[in-house]
């Protein structure tokens, strides 16, 4: 799945065009390095958002197939931080 559709899907960022323009600008890292939106992502891989002051490190524990429900946004991944 993609980096923007995973943000928007697990509600990580409400948005993919917002999702998108924060990738655009380098604030998101997958593994360490710079994310483009297009980057394909697998179960494992870290994602660290940057915004302001904050940072937000989470692992993908499950990609999904569709949209998930608000319930189940929250175990596609688990907080780092």
């Amino acid at each position: 799945m993609r980096l923007d559709k995973f943000l928007k899907v697990s509600r990580l960022i409400k948005r993919r065009t917002v999702a998108n323009k924060v990738s655009e600008q380098g604030r998101i890292y997958v593994n360490g390095t710079i994310a483009k939106p297009a980057k394909q992502l697998k179960e494992g891989d870290i994602i660290t958002i940057v915004q302001a002051e904050n940072e937000i490190k989470v692992r993908i524990v499950k990609i999904p197939q569709n949209n998930v429900s608000v319930q189940e946004a929250s175990s596609l991944f688990e907080i780092l931080n």
